[in-house]
């Protein structure tokens, strides 16, 4: 006659061989629980990478440069009036692409390179031939910082520029800009100008500067760097101002 236990055995099932291996096999713990896999993977699993991890604090000068930025992307974009034929101020596009050409390096380079054939006073020559050491200077560093931080235009922005290099796909900073503060500086410092003369020069600077935004070339942040770069860049001309003592190979060229 069968005992009790053994027909408990084959009824329920509470004494399976199968299920008493899965048991002992998984111990007292929980399957899968959080400690185990700790336990399992050790203290290497249990720390994630620097990358994975989610920041949650994030810096408050990552916050402030991520606010201005979204602030300058938008300005700019709703202060670029003349961006296309269609814009607000479309009509005028014209007219800001003369003052595009007015603060353009190739007429100054080339003006600079007539007068310096035609000059014939020694004063007005040593003058010009610094004017284009400037010129070339902040032709080379716009360049190299363009090159460097690699900003992409504004999406609204045309690219139908007069006379452009490679880098001038970039946006930081603003080459006229830059251009502009550099020049008017310099012909303020060098020339002698009637007040209303001095007046228009700091206003043609200050319009191809804003000509630069309105036409969606650039935004307002390359063109504010553009002015501050090109108003340092004029201390790096008179620091290193060529003359016939330190530079005299070059009036000699020149005076031919």
């Amino acid at each position: 006659m069968p005992s009790p236990r053994s027909s408990r055995d084959r009824r329920g099932g509470g004494g399976r061989p199968e299920f008493l291996s899965l048991v002992s096999q998984r111990g007292p713990g929980a399957p899968d629980s959080p400690a185990r896999r700790r336990e399992a993977g050790g203290p290497a699993a249990a720390a994630l990478p620097e990358e994975d991890c989610m920041k949650l604090n994030p810096s408050f000068v990552g916050i402030a440069l991520s606010s201005l930025l979204a602030i300058d992307l938008w300005a700019s974009k709703r202060l670029g009036v003349c961006a296309a034929e269609g814009s607000a101020w479309g009509s005028a596009r014209p007219l800001m692409k003369v003052i595009e050409v007015s603060g353009h390096g190739v007429p100054w380079l080339l003006g600079t390179c007539y007068g310096l054939c035609q000059s014939h006073s020694s004063a007005a020559r040593e003058v010009l031939l610094n004017l284009l050491f400037a010129l070339l200077l902040d032709l080379v560093l716009v360049a190299v910082v363009k090159g460097l931080v690699k900003r992409q235009r504004p999406t609204h922005n045309k690219m139908d520029m007069f006379v452009t290099i490679s880098v001038d796909k970039y946006s930081f900073p603003s080459g006229h800009a830059t251009r502009a503060a550099l020049v008017s500086r310099f012909i303020l410092r060098h020339l002698v100008l009637a007040v209303p003369l001095r007046v228009l020069v700091v206003l043609w600077a200050l319009i191809v500067s804003i000509s630069r935004v309105m036409l969606g070339r650039h935004n307002m942040t390359d063109v504010l760097f553009g002015l501050l770069l090109g108003y340092a860049l004029y201390s790096v001309v008179e620091y290193c101002w060529l003359s016939p003592l330190n530079a005299p190979a070059l009036f000699a060229l020149w005076s031919r």
